[in-house]
């Protein structure tokens, strides 16, 4: 699917000092990253501690960001967990109006075994109206979604178009790149993997990073798509030490603390996450200000 191709964002959820949704921040990180060229918007995942909103938050947030992004880019809403009737009821009452697609993650805690996997994603693919892409992250999961049986969904299930890979399992990320179908994109989940994900054929990455610097982000991607491999490498480099950063206390602690800087919303979290310690913090703030400077 092209409009998954390129530079997707998993954007965060900003929050006011007593916790509530901070609308006008949101509004800022999307027009930020629209205008640095990003090609697709998450909303509602990992990053944006989708686990703390409540029902009314997610409609409400959904409308919001479909309003923002006003039609420029497609928008993807996260809408996983694992009670696979739940996601379902989920999807069913949600107004998917105007979303191009839903990225649902692999069921953590229940640890499913294989077969387990592919009815969930079977069950939320038959009832999605929207595309569905998969998001196969065992780090904070503990279940991996193999190459096999993620092959055997795709072929089975039309309307699952993507896969969110942050495996870092190269081989079984190559294993689904040889078997997929054409218009099935597998998009790297790790800001550190673009450049050799997209090199063994991948389609883009769902960034972290790009929340506060859409631009590079952007230009490292498009600059792999055209197999301009020594440029890619040279902003790869240039934000190593901040992408390495951002993930030290936990995502999304560390970009939010990287917008913090960049004056684009508050350093709030909603427990059980909390803001990256000062030491992190000042690390942060100085690899920051070092990479917007060219």
């Amino acid at each position: 699917m092209k409009k998954f191709k390129g530079t997707g964002v998993a954007i965060v959820t900003p929050f006011k000092n007593d916790s509530s949704i901070d609308f006008a921040a949101l509004g800022r990180v999307i027009n930020h990253v629209i205008n640095g060229g990003i090609n697709y918007i998450v909303a509602m995942g990992t990053t944006g501690e989708a686990s703390t909103l409540t029902k009314d938050e997610k409609k409400a947030l959904i409308s919001y960001v479909l309003e923002v992004a006003d039609n420029r880019i497609p928008v993807v809403v996260g809408i996983g967990g694992n009670n696979t009737q739940e996601v379902i009821n989920t999807i069913r009452h949600t107004d998917l109006s105007g979303v191009d697609g839903i990225l649902s993650v692999v069921p953590y805690y229940n640890k499913p075994n294989q077969r387990g996997l592919f009815q969930h994603f079977k069950a939320v693919a038959t009832c999605s109206p929207v595309s569905v892409i998969m998001y196969n992250v065992p780090g904070r999961t503990s279940s991996n979604l193999t190459a096999e049986t993620c092959l055997q969904l795709v072929h089975e299930c039309e309307n699952i178009v993507g896969l969110k890979e942050a495996s870092g399992d190269m081989k079984q990320i190559m294993s689904i790149l040889k078997g997929k179908p054409e218009n099935f994109n597998l998009i790297s989940g790790d800001d550190l993997m673009t450049i050799p994900i997209i090199a063994a054929g991948g389609a883009g990455v769902i960034s972290v990073l790009a929340n506060a610097f859409p631009s590079h982000c952007t230009e490292l991607v498009n600059n792999c798509l055209k197999n301009n491999y020594k440029q890619a490498r040279e902003i790869q480099f240039k934000f190593l030490e901040l992408t390495e950063l951002l993930f030290t206390e936990g995502n999304p602690p560390g970009i939010k603390a990287a917008l913090n800087v960049l004056n684009i919303c508050h350093n709030n979290l909603r427990l059980p996450l909390v803001p990256v310690s000062r030491q992190t913090y000042t690390r942060i703030q100085k690899a920051t200000e070092e990479a917007g400077k060219s």
